[in-house]
């Protein structure tokens, strides 16, 4: 089944840090976490795409909570995280204050690029965000609804092209997923992977494919805009502020949750290990964290540690298991 949630199921309602009270009157400062005074954050994606977003939040956030000095961002993109998981893996080994922003979408391309590097070589600290998917078409096209689109698809997949990001991640399993639940064979899906939001979002203002999907945040603009038409979102309920049926509600029985998250590169020591989750927590619980999720429209799904280990190996499994009935696997 697909991991699904309630985009305010999760939403943390623990204390904001620095409210306290400190001797003498002050306001308590949050303690930044031992040796992470400057963090390097490692992004296996180019610039402008959801985890260079996420990176850019955790930055944010943590420099506006004083909780680190300084942070350094760098992007290596290519193939889902394909391409930088083995640089992160490999060149930055054993690095104690560097983590590496990843999610759902580098499970499935690794799958798919069957990369000799796994996500399993390197250290999971936690789980931050999540994020429904969209799928949209042009403003000017004929396809009003999902029920359209599914019409079209059945009558002809080789004509409906899907837009979306790389072969294999959350975007390609959500056409997939929808394919099979309409009737038809996922690996029949006519899907264009391009490398980020961007290029995908100038194909579908181009009108040069039939739909697009990805997460609501990466579409947001261009909905309201009225440039884009969002036909459904993978919700397994209407969302607060968003405007948006969800797919299941149209009739096609279809939920998925994008997650975001961070991990540590392998050797890494048990001390820095447990600062690097501590550091994550206190931003977690921080009030300028909780304006960036509000900001982009992300959920807070936070899962630390051993746990979040462990579902990162349910998540290998499962994904691989969609990703055969698209022919991927």
């Amino acid at each position: 089944m697909p991991f699904t949630i309630s985009r305010r199921q999760f939403v943390s309602t623990s204390l904001a840090l620095g409210a306290g009270t400190a001797l003498g009157g002050l306001p308590a400062m949050p303690a930044r976490a031992q040796g992470i005074d400057n963090l390097k954050l490692f992004v296996p994606a180019n610039p402008g795409g959801g985890w260079d977003q996420t990176a850019r939040s955790i930055e944010q956030a943590l420099k506006a909570g004083n909780m680190i000095k300084g942070a350094q961002v760098t992007n290596v993109g290519g193939a889902g995280g394909a391409v930088g998981l083995p640089q992160f893996v490999n060149q930055w080994k054993g690095q104690g204050n560097a983590l590496m922003v990843a999610g759902m979408v580098m499970v499935g391309a690794l799958i798919t690029n069957k990369s000799p590097v796994s996500m399993t070589q390197t250290v999971p600290i936690a789980r931050l965000t999540g994020e429904f998917e969209v799928v949209v078409v042009p403003a000017t096209s004929p396809i009003k609804s999902m029920a359209d689109l599914a019409a079209a698809f059945k009558a002809d997949p080789a004509k409906v092209s899907w837009a979306g990001g790389s072969a294999g991640g959350t975007d390609h399993i959500l056409a997939g997923m929808i394919a099979k639940a309409v009737g038809g064979d996922p690996k029949k899906v006519a899907y264009v992977a391009y490398a980020g939001g961007g290029p995908a979002q100038a194909a579908l203002l181009g009108a040069q494919v039939t739909c697009g999907v990805s997460g609501y945040g990466e579409f947001a603009e261009q909905i309201k805009a009225g440039k884009l038409r969002a036909l459904g979102i993978s919700a397994d309920k209407r969302q607060a502020g968003i405007d948006i049926p969800t797919i299941k509600e149209q009739g096609i029985d279809v939920e998925l949750f994008n997650w975001r998250g961070v991990f540590a590169p392998p050797g890494v020591k048990d001390a820095d290990r447990a600062a690097m989750i501590e550091l994550m927590r206190k931003m977690n619980q921080s009030p300028a964290w909780k304006e960036q999720l509000t900001a982009r429209d992300w959920t807070d799904i936070f899962l630390a540690g051993d746990d979040y280990a462990k579902y990162i190996t349910s998540e290998i499994a499962r994904i691989g298991d969609i990703l055969k009935e698209l022919g991927l696997g």
